[in-house]
């Protein structure tokens, strides 16, 4: 017998899984820069996409998921299951006219954004519980349905008028839950346990039918959290060497099942379509979700604070999620930018707690929680500022860190370039070779630029920092010492302007 009902310690120990499970669950939602005439943002809902069966033997795509693994319940556990996934909802955007009707338009321009069509996803979730005294090989089955929606939302200019209206429709979709268990020989207590996810949708495609067409009727990001109130899960990656042979001989197809939750603890799986090591978790230096895949939230906080006015209009007005994530790029403090710039945790790991802190760079383990940036030869304050005194060697700075060389300081330091001497304020013509450069670099073969610092490596190469003079995001990236970094044989001494 099933429930939806959950204890409240199960409530507890689902929350902090769906941490990581909302991190699977938008992942590639919605692209950099975030509009939706951006050709990679036309091109929706790349994993974990359950389409309809007859819309899966038509294209090849899948219509379940198959997780297997290994479970050690206690007597009398209760196996809570979460199957959640998002439901494509598409949005026509209409003009409202002056006869009082409205007529689909493929933008409406508003003050501060600009609506576009786009399919959201509206967040679903199965949940129910079953005692793992009931579960058997023949198994048992959860079927769910979610019904079609047809909805309007009126919009307004800034005085209030309507100026249009979204209209919003969403497919009806339903789908099922299998659940076997079957006990494995030998003196453990230890049983197999199968969760299949289907989409059960009856849709029949047409001829002139496209994946556009199948994606509404379609379980997207779809994946599952298990938890057991008493008793643990083995893991897949890592198992017992008793456990080794079953753990192989499981199955997974389109998705993969991981110990979820604080390491040390084996109560929570999440089974996801994207492949994490176990105990996944959020960066503590994460400001929040950019839903980019493989997001590397620095480059992709400065890129999207560096938008244009009217990328950001557009992005705001594509998703509320990408309007969030403009007001997140635009409001970020500066010291929140510099806990993203190059945190190592392995360093707070060896070091500990009660490691010396090196001046200008906070200790693994401090309050702030944020660990160490990573020292780089390209540090973006002057040493004579981070260290008074500078010309002295700090004995208790590290050989890597700013400061450690007081005779080097990147704002001061200068290159004699066809016996000019080029500095931090000089303007240069950039010449990149191709002995060492990429096809970026020749982007801006002939472009002026400022020289921001002269940087020696610790191998004696010297490089020169960079912005471009007409890069609208100049100001964000000398602000964050984020450059382009040249040789001196890849630069020419600009002629002073008359």
């Amino acid at each position: 017998m099933t429930t939806t009902t959950f204890a409240p310690g199960t409530e507890a120990r689902l929350a902090i899984a769906r941490q990581v499970a909302d991190a699977v669950l938008f992942e590639g939602y919605v692209l950099h820069p975030y509009r939706a005439s951006a050709a990679k943002n036309r091109l929706r809902w790349q994993f974990g996409v359950l389409v309809p069966p007859a819309w899966s033997a038509a294209a090849e795509e899948h219509d379940f998921q198959h997780t297997e693994l290994l479970m050690e319940p206690r007597r009398g556990a209760v196996l809570a299951v979460e199957v959640r996934f998002l439901h494509a909802q598409r949005r026509t955007v209409q003009r409202a006219r002056p006869d009082g009707g409205f007529e689909t338009v493929p933008e409406l321009p508003l003050d501060d954004r600009v609506l576009a069509p786009w399919d959201e996803g509206h967040q679903e979730t199965v949940r129910f519980a079953v005692p793992v005294d009931d579960l058997t090989e023949a198994g048992t089955v959860v079927p769910f349905t979610r019904p079609s929606v047809d909805a309007t939302e009126p919009v307004t200019d800034s005085t209030g008028r309507v100026v249009g209206r979204l209209v919003l429709r969403r497919e009806e979709i339903s789908g099922a839950v299998r659940l076997s268990a079957s006990k494995l020989d030998g003196p453990y207590r230890t049983q197999r346990l199968t969760v299949i996810v289907e989409n059960t949708s009856d849709w029949t495609p047409d001829e002139t039918a496209d994946r556009d067409a199948a994606l509404p009727r379609s379980l997207v990001a779809s994946h599952t959290l298990l938890c057991l109130d008493t008793g643990g899960f083995l893991s897949m990656t890592d198992p017992p060497a008793w456990a080794e042979g079953a753990t192989a001989a499981c199955r997974n197809l389109h998705t993969w099942p991981v110990l979820a939750g604080e390491p040390g603890r084996r109560d929570l799986v999440l089974s996801s379509p994207i492949i994490l090591e176990d105990h996944p978790a959020i960066a503590p230096e994460s400001p929040g979700a950019l839903y980019d895949a493989t997001e590397i939230d620095e480059i992709l906080a400065l890129r999207t604070a560096a938008l244009t006015d009217e990328g950001k209009r557009e992005a705001k007005g594509t998703d509320a999620r990408a309007a969030a994530v403009i007001d997140l790029a635009e409001s970020m403090p500066p010291e929140v930018l510099e806990r993203l710039h190059g945190a190592v945790h392995s360093l707070r790991e060896v070091t500990g707690p009660g490691a010396p802190a090196v001046q200008g760079f906070p200790t693994p383990g401090a309050p702030d929680g944020q660990g160490l940036p990573m020292p780089t030869v390209h540090s973006t304050v002057d040493p004579v500022d981070r260290f008074p005194g500078a010309g002295v060697i700090r004995p208790d700075t590290p050989w890597w860190g700013p400061g450690a060389d007081g005779s080097v300081a990147p704002a001061r330091d200068h290159v004699l370039i066809d016996g000019r001497p080029v500095r931090a304020g000089s303007r240069v013509v950039l010449r990149p070779r191709l002995r060492h450069t990429d096809a970026q670099d020749l982007f801006l073969d002939g472009r002026t630029a400022q020289v921001e610092a002269v940087l020696h490596d610790v191998d004696g190469g010297v490089h020169i920092a960079v912005t471009i003079e007409d890069d609208p995001g100049a100001d964000i990236r000398r602000e964050q010492g984020r450059y382009l970094y040249f040789q001196p044989d890849e630069v020419d001494p600009a002629l002073e302007d008359a």
